[in-house]
């Protein structure tokens, strides 16, 4: 896969001389966005290496994973099947953008209870998988394994060695595990969890051995895919402010963190801070979708 340097712009300066770059990750490449591109980058070269010719995969109805991956099996002439969660969603695929896309780029559904969904990591579960599919590659939910975790230490190079903190959205784990360990010690690594609870802090420690880092449990705004009118305002205001669009999931919740620890004096003086857009831009659709129904604001984009 061929990727476009990233660039980091100056998003605002604040007061006691802090000043916040954003690492433009999600303009790596149209469809195999940001931390989706590093995390299938050595898992796609290992799935060559043994010779497969499947990519199985694990998602939800919105999953940027879900997503990346059925681009990157068409990108690599490698079929991909995706285990979706929600059975119902089997005769709602038209009307999903993001299950529309996959399909589009040539991704087969098994779709399973949310019941069964929980129990995808058994053995058992796995072997039924290879009765219906045949031989895989397999790529857990959200990518994050130790060869994602390798193409995630990518995203920190020399340039970045002078900021005094970098930050990152969390979904699984993976994405801040490899910033963790390319990142250098004398920097703080902060992590802005999607989903509610700090059982997340226990998956990246399998991954890293520094302790330069910490989770921000405050800004998941209910837990994973829960947003309210004030998030949607301030990502809007900051598209208007800045021309960088944020999801909803991720880097909008990391951003809205942000800026709320600074207002609220937690970063130094002449903090020099890093923040990651790891994309997942492909998701605003659907969600504006969602919130439509609800009579919510939508994202502009």
């Amino acid at each position: 896969m061929e990727f476009k340097v990233s660039n980091k712009q100056i998003v605002f300066p604040f007061p006691n001389e802090i000043t916040l770059h954003v690492k433009r990750e999600d303009l790596i490449h149209p469809f195999i966005s940001g931390n989706k591109f590093r995390k299938l980058k050595y898992n796609l070269l290992q799935a060559k290496a043994e010779g497969k010719t499947k990519l199985l995969t694990f998602g939800g109805a919105f999953s940027n994973h879900i997503a990346a991956v059925a681009y990157a099996g068409k990108e690599n002439n490698i079929e991909t099947i995706g285990i979706i969660r929600g059975e119902e969603l089997e005769f709602k695929i038209s009307e999903n953008p993001t299950l529309n896309f996959a399909q589009n780029c040539g991704m087969k559904f098994e779709f399973v209870t949310r019941e069964a969904y929980r129990t995808k990591t058994t053995l058992s579960f796995i072997e039924e998988l290879k009765e219906n599919h045949g031989d895989f590659y397999l790529v857990p939910e959200g990518g994050t394994n130790s060869l994602a975790v390798k193409g995630c230490e990518e995203i920190i190079t020399p340039e970045d060695y002078d900021f005094t903190h970098i930050c990152c959205a969390i979904g699984t784990g993976g994405t801040i595990s490899g910033v963790i360990n390319s990142a250098k010690r004398n920097q703080k690594i902060i992590g802005f969890p999607a989903l509610k609870g700090d059982f997340l802090s226990d998956d990246i420690r399998k991954f890293v051995s520094n302790s330069n880092w910490e989770v921000q449990l405050d800004y998941h705004f209910g837990g994973y895919a829960k947003i309210n009118a004030a998030l949607i305002r301030f990502i809007n205001d900051f598209y208007e402010q800045t021309n960088i669009p944020l999801d909803p999931i991720y880097t909008g919740k990391m951003m809205f963190g942000i800026f709320d620890l600074i207002n609220k004096g937690y970063f130094p003086k002449e903090a020099k801070i890093l923040a990651i857009h790891t994309g997942g831009l492909q998701g605003i659709e659907g969600m504006n979708k969602n919130l439509k129904n609800k009579n919510l604001p939508l994202i502009v984009i």
